[in-house]
């Protein structure tokens, strides 16, 4: 059986999980370059919680990218679905 296809949340937590470890930082550095809380990013990470726009510009300034290129990320992704 397929499995369920994954939420733009967990997509998007993917996209920043991904770039935090490509960059070397742990969550509690993101967190903190972001003045948030470490849970917060975990919750994030996970597609339990959505950022605001706010936070999205925050963690994409902090992860050395663009919001834009975090929702392009995603938008690529349910476009061309490959899991």
């Amino acid at each position: 059986m397929p499995s369920p296809q994954k939420s733009v949340e967990q997509r998007l937590g993917d996209a920043i999980r991904t770039r935090r470890e490509e960059l070397g930082l742990s969550q509690e550095q993101l967190a903190f370059e972001c003045g948030l809380h470490r849970t917060y990013i975990s919750q994030l990470e996970r597609g339990m919680k959505s950022p605001t726009v706010r936070v999205l510009f925050a963690l994409a300034k902090a992860l050395k990218t663009t919001p834009e290129k975090l929702v392009a990320q995603i938008s690529n992704q349910i476009s061309n679905p490959k899991n």
